[in-house]
């Protein structure tokens, strides 16, 4: 019998949590739970938050560091990085717009909100306290607040994540500045070092079964009722509604707009690629795939493909970027007592832009990130609990998003450049 995959043993496990709180809070036993079961789902969210810092930091230097070649390709490049980023940033815009038309999070009624609350009351009365203290500060301290005194201090602070970057980026392009005899050890360090983090997130995601059977089994025995699960569905729906907008409509938009791609002939190209990204919940896995239908069947030119989807895997995330969003303001409507201001929103937008460059395109990468995106909005981290249970499937579908996205982007960059053709397959247009 071949070992059940991680997938399945997370879904067991959420199962497992959820019968066994039921069932310890229908015999009156919960503070078992408490005592003795929640703290290992602590344990669990506190290993995710320990890597999601030194995973930004390590991933980006190595992103950072491959773009050497926009010295030979320039206009290539930028136009790539262009792209990527503002359909991230779309992406994250349409999540946010979608999840507080939809309001998932008041899906829960008010005897559980209140139950939620009260167990973070602590946590919600410093972020109240920080938000009164931003309130005296001047217009740029936002711009102040960028630029680390000290590095390692930022380091420690999750919150901390576009001090952090703001270092690596500078660090980055430094080493593409020197020759590059001296910074190919730095760089082979950080390749290395990304590897061993990437290492470490396996390691701890074999933790996870266990995790999330603590998390879910706390979260039965103190919500009050089960509205919680139902509001879960309302929120999974949220982000699908978002990943169906971006693939249905707004790619293929983009594509008849600027490369003059028609739907059909863009799917018809690249749907065995979305259909391994949906079955892997990698975009690196998927890669080579990728490459060679955007290549033989899309008709993008070697010399944009070997460059913009390599890229892309490690840089464009929409569908993480789009269920990043959608996940922070669904905790933040279920947790905390007022809801998440304009402000506080754009930042999201900013700190899911700037994190997805640094989400690793390997599975469950994106609940680490999601870590950052909480902690930079003054949401509670432990609100992962209500969303973790439905995690892997959204995983699947936000990943065929990323792939999308990077197949989309390589044609417009290719038919700015003039390096788009007809496709070297058989004609399908």
């Amino acid at each position: 019998m071949k070992r059940l995959a991680l997938h399945w043993k997370i879904l067991i496990g959420m199962l497992l949590g959820i019968v066994f709180g039921a069932v310890m809070k229908a015999v009156g036993l919960p503070d078992i739970v408490i005592d003795w079961v929640k703290p290992f789902g602590t344990i669990f969210i506190n290993m995710l938050k320990m890597i999601a810092v030194p995973l930004v930091a390590v991933s980006l230097i190595v992103g950072l560091a491959d773009l050497k070649d926009i010295s030979k390709l320039s206009k290539l490049g930028g136009r790539t990085i262009f792209f990527y980023l503002f359909t991230t940033a779309f992406a994250v815009s349409l999540g946010l717009i979608l999840v507080n038309v939809i309001k998932p999070g008041l899906f829960i009624n008010e005897l559980s909100r209140q139950s939620l609350l009260e167990g973070f009351a602590g946590e919600a009365g410093e972020k109240i306290k920080l938000a009164e203290a931003t309130k005296d500060q001047g217009p740029l301290q936002p711009l102040v607040d960028l630029v680390p005194d000290n590095f390692f201090g930022a380091l420690t602070d999750n919150g901390s994540l576009l001090k952090v970057i703001f270092f690596v980026i500078l660090m980055g392009i430094a080493l593409i500045m020197i020759d590059e005899k001296r910074s190919k050890p730095v760089v082979d360090f950080f390749k290395g070092l990304n590897d061993v983090i990437l290492k470490v997130i396996d390691i701890i995601m074999l933790f996870s079964p266990l995790g999330v059977f603590a998390l879910m089994a706390a979260l039965m025995v103190e919500i009050p009722d089960f509205s919680t699960l139902g509001a879960l569905g309302v929120y999974g729906a949220t982000v699908l509604i978002g990943l169906a907008l971006l693939i249905a409509v707004f790619y293929p938009t983009l594509l008849y707009f600027f490369a003059k791609v028609k739907p059909g002939r863009f799917f018809r190209a690249i749907s065995p690629a979305q259909l391994l990204a949906f079955s892997t919940s990698s975009s690196a896995a998927t890669l080579p795939v990728t490459m060679e239908r955007v290549t033989e069947h899309l008709g993008v030119d070697d010399e944009v493909s070997s460059f913009v989807l390599p890229l892309g895997a490690t840089i464009n995330m929409d569908g993480t970027a789009l269920y990043q969003a959608v996940a922070a303001i669904f905790i933040a409507q279920a947790m905390l007592p007022e809801p998440i201001g304009l402000e506080a929103q754009l930042m999201i937008i900013l700190t899911t832009v700037l994190a997805s460059i640094g989400t690793a395109a390997v599975p469950s990468a994106g609940i680490v990130m999601l870590v950052i995106v909480l902690g930079q909005a003054g949401i509670p981290e432990a609100g992962l609990a209500l969303i973790f249970a439905i995690d892997r499937p959204l995983d699947m579908c936000r990943t065929v998003v990323n792939v999308t996205s990077d197949a989309a982007v390589a044609a417009i960059v290719a038919k700015s450049v003039d390096l788009l053709h007809d496709p070297q397959s058989e004609s399908e247009e």
